[in-house]
């Protein structure tokens, strides 16, 4: 029998798991659905691990019900060996770093590792350490860490078992998907794991209904958008209800998905299926507090809306619904529209067979595309001819440069100020000490560039490339011999950026953040012009702002 390709995998983002993957999952999620409600023994019983030597650990550093509970019956289901990291009286609390503690466990032949905590990208950092640990141990099989919510990151888990869901109520077709995203945006991390778990569906429209101060981050739109998603964005329900029908008729704000000449198709009107989030004020401060019963309001849907809304509408909230200031008020339990309570009890199935997957013991019979699915890195140098006859030469002030090296264009446009900081960056983080100078030199346009001159330079490495591509993307390396240009070479930016010292992720709850400790450096991915986001947590950052 062929080895599970997704024996030891990490769930620790929803891309993790490619679009195949995840449709594989949600087909056997059906079928134990089907078998529990026939009461078929034989097939629920092909899907339990049954192996008390399999170990899982649950180490929920934040508070949960619905995710720990649902993770520790499936682990009850499987019949395996399953503990609890009692985190207050834990070596966390002794400045034990979390690679070190984890070690430990899986050295007590733990296998699996669900993780709930503030901190944005433990697993991702977990697993690549983990990885290192069992081989230089010589330990085979692998080790999982599943994100049970980091931070304002992500919930991967959450959002498996949000998908399966709507498969259910489109009656599994997974052609296109209208959903409305309802409630604070801004903080709730299921609603971030939709910005790549939505590419599930070959067509997808989104409505983004929250209010300015509860608005879903920039970033993510962007994403979004970038992946061919319509959306639209609304600052209320009552905004949305009146503002989508109305579009319907006047015309689309957003552009039609995949269509190539940017046509409007007709507003679709209200979404069928409708996502809610609890509005997490307490996040943001006093300003905020004192205006969070208009807030509130802005994302509560009411008993008097019911009639506004298709009666096969369907409603989804990950849980839980504040007893006081509920987003779904209670009246509307009893109601078609509930099917938040279905989705609740579907996550206990969803992990069940997630569990089983990464223990290896479902999965052998997947033959789709393994892993996740990202982008080869791209060439960020390019070697450009030097003119035939007099080879350009450079000087600083009146005398011609002999020997070194002349970085041209450096921040073209930006304003003089601002390139002056950010050749003071680059010096720092290259390490372009020495002999020379900088200038800023403006054009006739009034453009603005900087210069960055060093006699006697050299040799010029492949890092040192590198590193020019990530700190000055879009300048010329000019490197100077006997008085003239030798070798110019033009930057762009680099898809990824890593294994620099000086690089710093912006978010202060981002493991790779130094106040926290734990030895790792941020990497990073570019999602557009000049954007970056940290492979850990996301966080959007522009390129100059990547470095300490």
């Amino acid at each position: 029998m062929a080895e599970s390709p997704f024996v030891g995998r990490s769930l620790t983002a929803i891309r993790d798991f490619n679009r195949q993957e995840r449709l594989y999952l949600y087909r056997l999620t059906r079928r134990l659905k089907e078998a529990l409600a026939a009461g078929d023994s034989a097939a629920i019983d092909h899907f339990r691990i049954n192996d008390p030597d399999f170990g899982m650990y649950e180490i929920f550093l934040e508070d949960s019900t619905r995710t720990r509970e649902s993770f520790k019956n499936a682990g009850l289901f499987h019949r395996i060996k399953l503990s609890e990291l009692n985190a207050a009286s834990s070596s966390f609390n002794k400045k034990e770093s979390y690679a070190d503690t984890i070690a430990n466990l899986v050295g007590y032949g733990n296998r699996v590792f669900v993780l709930r905590t503030a901190l944005e990208g433990v697993c991702r950092h977990l697993a690549e350490r983990t990885a290192r640990y069992t081989e230089r141990h010589g330990m085979t099989g692998g080790v999982s860490f599943l994100n049970a919510g980091d931070g304002r990151h992500e919930h991967p888990t959450q959002e498996l078992l949000d998908e399966f869901t709507f498969l259910e109520d489109l009656d599994w077709s997974a052609e296109r998907i209208h959903l409305a995203l309802v409630g604070d945006l801004y903080h709730g991390r299921t609603v971030h794991s939709k910005v790549h778990g939505l590419d599930l569906f070959s067509e997808v429209l989104v409505d983004l209904v929250a209010p300015p101060e509860l608005a879903m981050p920039r970033n993510y739109v962007r994403a979004m958008e970038d992946q061919g998603f319509t959306v639209r964005e609304f600052p209320s329900i009552r905004a949305y209800l009146d503002g989508a029908q109305a579009g319907r008729r006047a015309g689309a704000r957003g552009v039609r998905a995949g269509a190539a000449d940017g046509s409007h198709d007709a507003e679709p009107g209200v979404a069928p299926q409708w996502y809610f989030t609890r509005p997490q004020l307490e996040r943001m401060g006093d300003r905020i507090l004192r205006r969070a019963d208009e807030l509130r309001s802005a994302i509560t849907f009411t008993p008097d809306l019911v009639s506004e809304v298709d009666p096969a509408t369907r409603f989804y909230h990950p849980l839980p619904r504040h007893r006081e200031y509920p987003t779904i008020p209670a009246e509307l339990d009893d109601t078609p529209l509930n099917a938040w309570e279905r989705q609740s009890a579907n996550g206990y199935l969803v992990r069940v067979v997630l569990l089983a997957l990464v223990a290896g013991h479902l999965g052998d019979d997947y033959d789709g595309p393994v892993g996740a699915e990202y982008l080869p890195d791209e060439p960020y140098a390019e070697e450009v001819p030097v003119a035939a006859g007099t080879p350009k030469r450079y000087s600083e002030g009146v005398r011609p440069i002999s020997d070194g090296l002349v970085v041209d264009h450096i921040c073209r446009g930006d304003t003089p100020e601002e390139i002056r900081r950010h050749v003071a960056t680059v010096q720092e983080v290259v390490g372009l000490h020495g002999r020379g100078g900088e200038w800023v030199s403006t054009g006739r346009n009034g453009e603005a560039k900087g210069i960055l001159f060093r006699p006697g330079f050299g040799p010029l490495t492949q890092r040192h490339i590198g590193m020019l591509a990530a700190t000055v993307p879009g300048a010329t390396i000019n490197v100077i011999e006997h008085g003239a240009v030798r070798r110019k070479i033009r930057l762009v930016s680099p898809r990824r950026i890593f294994g620099i010292s000086a690089l710093r992720c912006r978010n202060p709850a981002c493991i790779t953040n130094p106040d926290h400790g734990e030895p790792v450096l941020p990497r990073f991915v570019r999602t557009g012009p000049d954007r970056y986001a940290c492979e850990y947590c996301s966080h959007d950052h522009g390129f100059k702002e990547l470095f300490s």
